[in-house]
């Protein structure tokens, strides 16, 4: 069972970043999938999830606008489109999962089954 993160890399501000995070091990389908990032001595932010089962989404107040999530449930993969990125964006990005239930939202704040390794992301000014 893995999530594995992909599609990091450095990108001038102003720009765009597609990050991908591939599930395996498990059915994708039945899952909360939430992007966490983490920037040197900051604490893990979550900034956006997706429900698997009916494409439910939430954004953190702090990227709503900016970034989009979307999943393709026949690949297992997740995706997360970052755009008119800021150097703040930096970070290492990780997606995450957790067993959905029926009728409540996604919230980052859940206790989560897997974790991926990462994905380093750098916006330079």
């Amino acid at each position: 069972v893995q999530l594995v993160e992909s599609g990091g890399g450095l990108v001038q501000a102003g720009g765009s970043l597609r990050l991908s995070c591939a599930a395996s091990g498990f059915t994708f389908d039945d899952y909360v999938i939430c992007w966490f990032r983490q920037a040197p001595g900051k604490e893990r932010e979550g900034v956006s999830c997706i429900t698997s089962t009916d494409g439910a989404t939430y954004y953190s107040d702090s990227v709503k606008g900016r970034f989009t999530v979307s999943s393709d449930n026949a690949k297992d993969t997740m995706y997360l489109h970052i755009h008119e990125m800021k150097p703040e964006d930096t970070a290492v990005y990780y997606c995450a999962g957790y067993q959905s239930i029926a009728g409540v939202v996604a919230d980052p704040s859940h206790p989560f089954d897997y974790w991926g390794q990462g994905t380093q992301v750098t916006v330079s000014s």
